[in-house]
């Protein structure tokens, strides 16, 4: 049987003989005599550049090919390939065989060992925005103000500054933790708490605090945060439980210095920073605030009537030292008289009577 085939500018022919592959056949018209049916010729065009045969493997092995027309990529377990094509990035391949058509076009492929799963390539960002990353990559973004911890097999490798990172799936066991190093605050609320005195309180505090060694934040607690409210409603219990009610109405700002330090040297095995720990509502059972609004009643009439007997004895001396200084001079006394007098003058029609000692003896008032 004779058989004829034309093969393109675009294409090339693959020749089998009794199923084993012989050559690659360029641009022209072939004829074939295959009595037995014994001949395979199987034709793939060129403009496409990933060669896809089911005998690639057989294909690329041979001594038959074209070495400047096709890029053979033989990638071991421990290796990658990133691919190029006319300056543009194409794919990453996995282990295995693989095979590119360079006809009319460039082709660059980066092999890549991944014996450590962190990969770093100076066109990041290009290969991470392609859907033909995910299948081999593992995406870790790190924002601002936040930093990235990495571990592998469980040991801990290194910071990870702000920034976009990737690796490798499958070549070892990788965690990645995100920690927010901004100012946080946490609202510790309703804490039912007995003071030193036994009157049942309830407190609600704001701590504000900073993770500044994200080490020991991942590794020491599961979840930082919980353990602060933890450590925070501790704390309260221990302050607020060894003073008497009154003194910690009165002098608050010291009780909140107390806790603040006494929650810091807490935290800081678990590298946190706490900047503050103040008291934003004291709460009193109904009763107790009665009897401290009786109690504050008395203290302020007890100060006011201290205050008038005060002003009283003031005004009382002031009298006497008046009385001792006319009692010692008569001139004096004699000039007050006539202030008196003129001060009634002014409000009343007056007639005076002039005695021997040319004094004023006798007053009298004609209404």
């Amino acid at each position: 049987m004779l058989s004829r085939k034309r093969i393109l500018a675009h294409e090339r022919g693959f020749y089998f003989l009794r199923k084993e592959f012989k050559e690659v056949l360029g641009e022209g018209i072939y004829w074939f005599h295959n009595p037995f049916l014994n001949e395979d010729l199987d034709i793939v065009s060129v403009k496409d550049p990933w060669l896809a045969h089911e005998e690639l493997e057989a294909i690329i092995k041979s001594d038959k090919i074209n070495k400047d027309e096709l890029e053979v990529v033989d990638l071991k377990d421990n290796e990658r390939a990133i691919v190029w094509i006319d300056g543009r990035f194409d794919k990453i391949l996995d282990s295995g065989i693989y095979a590119l058509w360079k006809v009319g076009r460039e082709v660059l492929v980066e092999v890549i060992e991944v014996s450590r799963p962190k990969f770093v390539h100076e066109k990041l960002d290009i290969i991470m925005d392609t859907e033909a990353s995910k299948a081999l990559l593992n995406e870790f973004v790190v924002e601002e103000n936040h930093i990235g911890l990495f571990f592998e097999n469980g040991n801990f490798i290194e910071d990870l500054k702000p920034g976009r990172y990737a690796f490798w799936k499958g070549v070892s066991k990788v965690k990645l933790y995100h920690q927010d190093l901004r100012v946080k605050s946490s609202d510790i609320s309703g804490q039912e708490i007995m003071t030193a005195d036994k009157v049942s309180l309830r407190l609600n505090t704001l701590v504000n605090y900073r993770i500044v060694d994200a080490y020991k934040a991942v590794t020491k607690v599961e979840v930082s945060s919980q353990v602060l409210y933890r450590e925070a409603q501790l704390v309260l219990r221990e302050v607020i439980g060894t003073r008497d009610l009154e003194a910690i109405l009165a002098d608050k700002d010291s009780v909140a210095k107390e806790l603040e330090e006494r929650l810091a040297s807490r935290m800081t095995e678990f590298g946190i920073e706490i900047l503050s720990h103040g008291i934003r509502d004291i709460i009193l059972p109904g009763d107790m605030k009665e009897i401290l609004n009786k109690v504050i009643l008395a203290k302020k009439e007890a100060e006011a009537n201290l205050i008038f007997r005060r002003e009283e004895i003031a005004a009382m001396r002031s009298q006497a030292n008046t009385a001792k200084m006319l009692e010692s001079n008569p001139t004096l006394m004699k000039l007050k008289e006539l202030e008196v007098l003129e001060k009634i003058a002014s409000e009343t029609k007056l007639n005076v009577l002039l005695g021997e000692k040319g004094l004023a003896e006798k007053v009298v008032n004609l209404l």
